[in-house]
């Protein structure tokens, strides 16, 4: 049995049945909640109860498909909706259904409440669902969870000078996610959205920062529909976000500040979810450092590719230094006390005990993020991506064009560097002025200039790789990236090392036991010259794909 759906024209003055719905969800700070609340609840304000239903197959097809599913009763209408990734950062699209109440509450009686699919048919939300049987489906679906929440709304609204409006909705949720088959497992919901009515982008953006500098919120892209699936997989946050080139969207026809718009928005779909989890309390390894890789990658990107657009701000690359330095402070010693210590116990090391120096830290990587700065940063890089690239000066010239140039020019830079290794130990070169100080807590660890140039020269090939590579030199492509990235790596790990090394040698200034990991990595460190020294060779040796 299913819902029938009220008159489409009544719905669509509800509603609107299709429509690409953009908005900024963040986490509200105990701190400042009270102030918030004072803000949200105005003469002007609404509070409606909401109590949704979502629905997935028991193995979550459709959450591993970035689509949620439910339907929830909102005041006195219930509305079936389906949401599917958009662009993956603030926009999604979204397909609302207003449904009969009474049809809707006698399944509730009988608890035969599901949603129906076959509405979808014929709509734009349909391609999200290509990859599905309708009537398969369908008869696979089950409710999940459910959500329990209040939420309290209020209308922003400027006038243009065209005597139009931009308007915002500001809707502030405090609830709860509820298992839908134990009740006594659940998960509280505390979020702000700002969700675009009518009108300018801008002012949305603009609102948001007002809203972010004055109450210190947190850009967050967990939806409720993956807090339930959280909630249900037992799970505190979903596993860290890796880089993913192939959602790169970019052709050879990309003009420069499409193209530079396209690989922003690539770092962000791993810089967000990351940094999401890490406001939101955890203290994964792995969190922290795809955080720190898609912020390194973003920073490349901007110097890489400054000229590309007019619309850069030379003011985020300082604030994404500081991030990823304050990052890598963190991580090094989390990694050495989780990953490294348990290693060389197994080896018959004395314990060492790092928790004295990790909780001696002054800023952690919730408070690092937390920063107004770098969640303006965020929210400024976002209105970049989803700026017109096309009103820009340089849109009539293509990305492929200047790339070339680009790659030549860091290419020149690494051969130039990887030179001065034959007069200087590559040990040498890496830990060129990298001295761990003897307050951890203030370490300052600038990279070695190969390792850097090699991983920009990295960052830059990836990205140029789909506009530069001709169909009939895809092995060559593949191959250069290889020896590149082996290169790169093999510095990487030693420069690790050598870090590691200075840990446990100052370590051992306060404890003995220190003094095994001292030694440990002294003699790894000579160990790996020679394997250096071929990785940097065969990179040298390879002719460019470009």
């Amino acid at each position: 049995m299913f819902i029938t759906t009220i008159d489409q024209s009544h719905q669509s003055e509800l509603l609107g049945a299709n429509m690409q719905e953009i908005e900024l969800k963040f986490l509200v700070p105990e701190s400042r909640l009270k102030g918030l609340m004072r803000q949200t609840h105005v003469k002007s304000s609404q509070v409606t109860q909401l109590a949704a239903h979502y629905y997935d197959t028991p193995d979550q097809q459709l959450a591993q498909a970035g689509i949620g599913l439910r339907i929830r009763k909102e005041g006195d209408t219930w509305v079936q909706t389906i949401k599917a990734s958009g662009d993956g950062i603030a926009a999604r699209l979204e397909h609302n259904a207003v449904l009969d109440n009474e049809q809707v509450q006698t399944m509730l009686d009988n608890n035969e409440l599901m949603p129906d699919l076959t509405i979808y048919e014929d709509t734009p939300i349909a391609a999200a669902l290509a990859n599905f049987k309708l009537k398969k489906l369908a008869k696979n679906l089950t409710r999940l969870y459910v959500t329990d929440v209040e939420r309290t709304t209020r209308l922003l609204t400027e006038s243009n000078e065209d005597e139009t409006d931009n308007c915002i909705e500001m809707a502030y949720d405090q609830g709860e996610i509820i298992h839908g088959n134990d009740d006594s497992l659940r998960k509280a919901i505390q979020e702000i959205e700002f969700e675009l009515v009518s009108g300018d982008l801008d002012f949305l953006f603009t609102t948001a920062k007002t809203w972010c500098k004055r109450y210190k919120l947190c850009l967050s892209t967990v939806t409720k529909a993956e807090n339930g699936g959280l909630l249900i997989n037992e799970q505190s946050h979903s596993p860290a976000v890796n880089a993913n080139l192939s959602q790169l969207q970019i052709d050879k026809d990309s003009s420069a500040p499409a193209f530079i718009r396209a690989v922003v928005h690539n770092c962000l779909l791993q810089i967000l979810p990351n940094s999401s989890a890490i406001v939101a309390g955890s203290i994964d390894d792995d969190h922290i450092l795809q955080l720190r890789i898609g912020i390194d990658r973003l920073r490349t990107a901007l110097k890489a590719f400054a000229e590309f657009s007019d619309e850069i701000n030379p003011e985020w690359l300082p604030i994404l230094k500081q991030t990823a330095t304050l990052l890598s402070d963190y991580y090094q010693l989390a990694y050495i006390n989780i990953q490294i210590e348990p290693e060389l116990q197994a080896c018959g090391a004395p314990a060492v005990d790092w928790t004295t120096d990790i909780e001696n830290i002054k800023i952690t990587p919730i408070n690092t993020l937390q920063a107004n700065d770098f969640q303006i940063t965020l929210l400024e890089l976002i209105a970049f991506t989803m700026s017109d690239p096309s009103i820009e000066p340089q849109t009539d010239q293509l990305a492929c064009d200047k790339l070339t140039k680009v790659l030549s020019k860091q290419y020149k830079k690494c051969l130039k560097t990887n030179k001065k290794a034959d007069e200087v130990s590559v040990a040498e070169l890496v830990s060129d002025d990298v001295e761990v100080s003897t307050d951890i807590t203030d370490n300052d660890q600038p990279e070695s200039e190969l390792l850097n140039q090699l991983r920009d020269l990295r960052y830059i090939s990836e990205f140029s790789t789909p506009l530069l590579s001709k169909k009939k030199a895809k092995k060559k492509t593949k191959c250069w990236l290889k020896r590149l990235t082996k290169a790169q790596k093999a510095l990487e790990q030693l420069n690790d090392d050598n870090q590691h090394q200075q840990f446990y040698e100052l370590k051992s200034k306060t404890d003995a036991n220190a003094l095994y990991g001292a030694g440990w990595f002294t003699a790894i460190l000579t160990d790996d010259q020679s394997h250096i020294d071929a990785r940097l060779a065969k990179f040298a040796d390879s002719s460019t794909f470009w």
